[in-house]
């Protein structure tokens, strides 16, 4: 089987400037490897891929039968790494208009999102949007009071709760949260609704492989075997020490290097429409684990060729603080060729017998030789093809990396405090009782 390559060639950075650094990888993997039993930081999502809840998986997959047979739509409530993780793997391992087709050519339901935002237009034209459609809920926050999800979810309930009834409504929500506490697993215990659990050694952000992202993809009709099989063989494979053997080693070590060298911003890029909401998971990913302590790489999701016609100029002539990071396809999901126009007013019979894909690669090609000629260090990640098994390990390789990443810089790359002050902040205006 092929698989995933990273290239720094285009980076400035030199070999023996990364084995410069093994020693220090090696401290990094110790202090992730061997004090994870001590320290309890989150991170179950380490060996999760390896020995997955075995009873969960089956419980995940039999709810997400009986959703497929009862209802039209799944409402995803949640904010961060509560939806991100599981919305990149729909929208990249589905049809790209996956919400628009016929219901029985979809693989599942139709899934859309909530409680991601505070919009009062946002919500009331989803609710009149499922007008006519059978749905479930799958409310997913690990204290239950998070309050975009909560005001979400509230709204969402009431609305079940007056079309089908109370009874009914309790076969069509699903709760994924904690164990044992919060408001939610009291609220799924009381009314007996289906539940699912986020461990607590798992932080949202690395949370797509739990029940969190597995019950909605597998809603939507993704191999979440296949998944976690990538992800079980990117864990092996990114366990070893050496870094040249370890290319996502190479990836958390060349970009602290150029971090070094004052580029701030991290542009992740990709050229396939799918992966937008890819660039939005890792996102999250890096910028909640590395921004604090005054530091950080501002991480950006860009979207070529698209973005190349609005932000290509300032890549290339502005100010030479930031890097590129591409996700390569090798192969596309399917291709369409270019035929001859006898009139070829647009002038591209010489791309006859090309094909889009063909276009899109060269477009690749020109872009990183132009970046990289005007000073824009370029990382390549290249996929084989987009599909469950790549997905999954791709999914382990950017958290795996994130983890060494913050330990390189020396900070704590699974909290975040700043998330946590702007909620005091905001629940302190909204004149939340205290307690």
């Amino acid at each position: 089987m092929d698989n995933i390559g990273f290239d720094y060639s285009n980076s400035f950075i030199e070999h023996h400037q990364i084995e410069y650094m093994q020693p220090f990888i090696e401290m990094a993997h110790s202090l992730l490897h061997d004090g994870k039993d001590s320290r309890g930081d989150f991170i179950g999502w380490m060996d999760l891929p390896e020995d997955p809840d075995k009873h969960e998986l089956a419980m995940i997959e039999k709810a997400a039968s009986r959703i497929r047979h009862d209802s039209d739509a799944l409402i995803v409530i949640g904010i961060g790494g509560s939806y991100m993780g599981s919305r990149a793997c729909i929208e990249a391992l589905n049809h790209s208009f996956y919400n628009h087709l016929p219901i029985d050519r979809n693989r599942g339901p139709r899934i859309y999102y909530a409680g991601n935002n505070m919009s009062s237009s946002y919500m009331a034209d989803l609710m009149d949007m499922l007008d006519g459609l059978n749905i479930s809920i799958n409310v997913i926050s690990k204290s239950g009071t998070t309050i975009e999800p909560a005001v979400a979810f509230r709204l969402l309930k009431g609305y079940m709760e007056d079309r089908y009834g109370r009874e009914e409504s309790r076969h069509r929500i699903y709760i994924t949260t904690d164990r044992d506490s919060g408001s939610l697993r009291a609220l799924a215990d009381g009314e007996g609704y289906a539940s699912f659990v986020i461990p607590r050694d798992i932080g949202g952000r690395y949370s797509v492989l739990t029940a969190v992202g597995l019950l909605p993809m597998a809603v939507s009709g993704i191999d979440i075997g296949e998944l976690l099989a990538g992800a079980r063989h990117g864990m092996e494979e990114y366990s070893r020490t050496q870094v040249d053997d370890n290319i996502c080693y190479q990836y958390a070590m060349a970009r602290q290097i150029l971090y070094g060298r004052g580029k701030e911003i991290e542009l992740f890029i990709n050229y396939e429409p799918r992966l937008n909401n890819l660039g939005e998971w890792w996102k999250q990913l890096f910028g909640e684990s590395d921004g604090k302590d005054g530091r950080g790489i501002y991480p950006s999701p860009i979207n070529f060729t698209t973005d190349l016609h609005s932000m290509g100029q300032l890549i290339q002539d502005g100010r030479k603080n930031l890097f590129e990071t591409t996700l390569y396809i090798e192969r596309p999901n399917h291709d369409i060729g270019i035929r001859m126009d006898e009139s070829n007013l647009d002038g591209l019979n010489y791309l006859a017998d090309r094909t889009v894909d063909f276009v899109n690669k060269k477009a690749f090609e020109g872009t990183l030789m132009a970046h990289t000629r005007d000073g824009v260090p370029n990382l390549v990640i290249r996929l084989p093809r987009i599909g469950e098994y790549y997905i999954g390990k791709l999914i382990y390789f950017f958290q795996k990396a994130c983890a060494i990443g913050g330990y390189l810089s020396g900070i704590n790359p699974f909290n975040q405090p700043g998330v946590e002050e702007y909620k005091r902040y905001m629940f302190s205006f909204l004149g939340r009782p205290k307690g």
